[in-house]
């Protein structure tokens, strides 16, 4: 049976035991169509579940399942947050995870059976390939993987519950063609204000005069006297070394620090995807219900474009409420009065032209057109004739703007690459490629001369070589002035690969979505590559608004700000640590995001454009005290956040 490499992202899942059937309770009369089969979820468990035998729910269900493309759940949980799907099979035990966007009501949702037979789909990035969005929820494609025979039970189980919520199952189908997803409830899922409709939570706006007084009380409350030593350029006054001009790396007493235009020692305090507007769509209404998914379509031309009907924006139209409109620069404008009275001295991946563009903060960009999205999981065909010009050209275009910009740091190479770790899939995945791309023929003699796992992983990471060499010297030949600052990986990569990155860049990045930085991650890579470190990705969330809990989910709202102060200086405890950025501005989209379905609570501002309370003085807080937390001259942060859990691997529990 194939297994794949994912806890949620990357790690494999062990083989489950099949557990005995555990009880059912039956909702109705006696009526078969009737019966409704609940799993009461405990919070006191570390993973709650049960099974239920197939043939009770659906007695003329097939058992064996390859002749189905499709298997359709009649189901309503009370809960965004994420769970576990799976079947008992001939072979074991195959399951994913799961995401409603419709917690509370009851959804019709269709499973694509390929899902639990193989290998995601590749993808150029992690995102992308492990998660897979639907119409009425979206999954991760964690879990083992193998024939669909002997199907006879079903399990739904959820690792560390948040609050005891509650599923329900009342019919299971088999199709080959699309069933498709329906949602059954008469409530709209999306209100006028783009929150959930479905659930209520604390300082849920009801009215847009409680909105506007809302929004008062925060301008009243933003204030240029919170005092964060930042020089112009966010360095800090008390802490001067050499300035260039631009911002470069030093490392000062054993310390590793950024050094702004000025020549002041600078940590990057930044947040990922800052923009106006975000985490307010409401994406692929061609294949929605318009009516059961919208209790009020956005006003035409502040939030809906009738040429372009399958997108809404609720996030537009708070800010044209807001503002009016003048939202397109007063917002931009709030964003940065924001980060000036929040601490937030960076505008960090993903975010918006017009917001960095201001030139008031420092900002990092990403390169794009580099062959990325068209190379097999994300690896560009370095044996193309014309690969060189190609990555030439698209360097240029994205660096000559900026070659000058004394508020860039500097560049990201790419994003969380999707094969490191399956190199050996990544050559089958080249060779099966219809069209005779040169890296396909060069692959195909590479391993004419013998093919195994370690030549394989040396053909990829010389390409991979290739690739970065060729970006590095694009960008040194077209903007010598700003640093290079990494490839941001999804996980930390073998030594091999580490040494490949120390000698193109001037600065090592990755993600880590943990409880607590991996220090022991960080001391890996700064004995392999020398490099100064960032964090490009990290968060928390919960369940109260209608949203998953993201990747890292804690107990509440409170404790989200509890978890950004823990994490945040820890990471800057280390000596190499030089940058973190916040995954992300705002929240993202309630009904998910546009091209893999993500619904995460992890904003510092929602869709109503507030920002969340305890995220907001947790940062503050934080801002004032990271110089001397890396300089060794304060302990950082220890109190640990209630009810973290990571998006690792769920042991192999059910009630316990």
């Amino acid at each position: 049976m194939n297994t794949i490499k994912s806890n949620f992202r990357t790690k494999i899942l062990s083989p489950m035991a099949i557990l005995t059937l555990a009880c059912m309770s039956f909702l109705g009369c006696d009526d078969p169509e009737s019966k409704t089969f609940k799993v009461q979820f405990d919070s006191t468990k570390t993973v709650s579940g049960e099974k239920f035998a197939l043939r009770d729910i659906n007695p003329g269900l097939e058992t064996d399942w390859s002749d189905y493309n499709f298997v359709l759940l009649e189901m309503r949980i009370s809960t965004p947050q994420r769970f576990q799907i799976g079947f008992s099979t001939d072979s074991g035990y195959n399951e994913l995870r799961v995401m409603s966007y419709a917690p509370g009501g009851w959804i019709k949702l269709a499973i694509p059976l390929r899902f639990y037979r193989q290998l995601p789909d590749a993808a150029n990035d992690i995102a992308g390939t492990m998660n897979q969005p639907r119409y009425t929820g979206w999954f991760n494609l964690v879990g083992e993987r193998g024939p669909l025979k002997g199907v006879d039970s079903i399990g739904i189980r959820m690792h560390a519950p948040i609050g005891n919520p509650t599923f329900e199952l009342r019919a299971v189908s088999l199709h080959q063609e699309d069933p498709g997803d329906e949602y059954l409830g008469e409530t709209p899922i999306v209100d006028e204000f783009g929150q959930s409709n479905l659930l209520d939570f604390e300082n849920k706006i009801k009215s847009l005069n409680q909105l506007e007084t809302a929004w008062k009380a925060e301008e009243a409350s933003l204030t240029k006297d919170e005092d964060y030593n930042y020089s112009k350029y966010g360095g800090y006054l008390n802490a001067k070394v050499e300035g260039t001009g631009f911002f470069r790396t030093q490392k000062v007493k054993d310390k590793w620090w950024f050094v702004d235009p000025e020549g002041y020692q600078f940590l990057s305090l930044g947040v990922d995807c800052i923009a106006p507007g975000n985490g307010g769509q409401v994406n692929r209404l061609d294949k929605r219900d318009r009516s059961a998914f919208l209790k009020t379509l956005p006003p035409e031309g502040i939030g809906y474009n009738p040429d372009k009907p399958n997108s809404v924006s609720f996030g537009t139209w708070n800010l044209h409420r807001r503002f009016g409109d003048e939202y397109p620069d007063k917002s931009r404008e709030m964003i940065i009065e924001r980060m000036s009275s929040w601490g937030i001295n960076t505008i960090a991946n993903w975010s918006s032209k017009g917001v960095i563009d201001m030139n008031q903060k420092p900002f990092m960009l990403q390169l794009s057109g580099l062959g990325i999205e068209e190379g097999v999981m994300g690896l560009a065909d370095v044996y193309a004739s014309d690969f060189q010009r190609r990555i030439e050209d698209a360097v240029r275009k994205t660096v000559s703007p900026y070659r000058d910009n004394k508020w860039l740091i500097g560049y990201f190479t790419g994003n969380e690459p999707s094969w490191l770790g399956q190199e050996s899939r990544l050559c089958d995945l080249i060779l099966a490629e219809e069209d005779e791309k040169p890296i396909r023929i060069a692959l195909k003699n590479y391993l004419a001369e013998g093919d195994t796992p370690e030549r394989r992983k040396a053909f990829i990471y010389d390409a991979f070589k290739t690739f970065l060499q060729t970006v590095e010297a694009s960008v040194r030949k077209y903007d010598p002035n700003h640093l290079t600052l990494g490839i941001r990986f999804g996980h930390v990569p073998e030594d091999e690969v580490l040494n490949l990155c120390k000698e193109v860049f001037d600065v090592f990045s990755f993600n880590a979505y943990e409880v607590v930085p991996p220090k022991e991650t960080m001391d890996r890579i700064s004995k392999v590559t020398g490099l100064p470190m960032i964090i490009g990705e990290y968060h928390s969330g919960t369940v109260n608004r209608g949203m998953a809990q993201a990747l890292v989910q804690v107990k509440n709202q409170e404790e989200r700000g509890v978890a950004y102060r823990h994490y945040t200086e820890q990471a800057f405890n280390h000596p190499g640590l030089i940058g973190v950025a916040y995954f992300q501005w705002a929240d993202q989209d309630l009904t998910g995001r546009r091209y893999d379905g993500e619904n995460y609570n992890c904003g510092i501002v929602d869709v109503t454009d507030r920002p969340y309370p305890h995220m907001v003085e947790a940062i503050k807080k934080t801002a004032k005290r990271v110089y001397e937390v890396h300089a060794g001259k304060l302990q950082p942060y220890d109190q640990k956040p209630l009810g973290a859990t990571g998006y690792e691997l769920i042991p192999d529990l059910w009630n316990e």
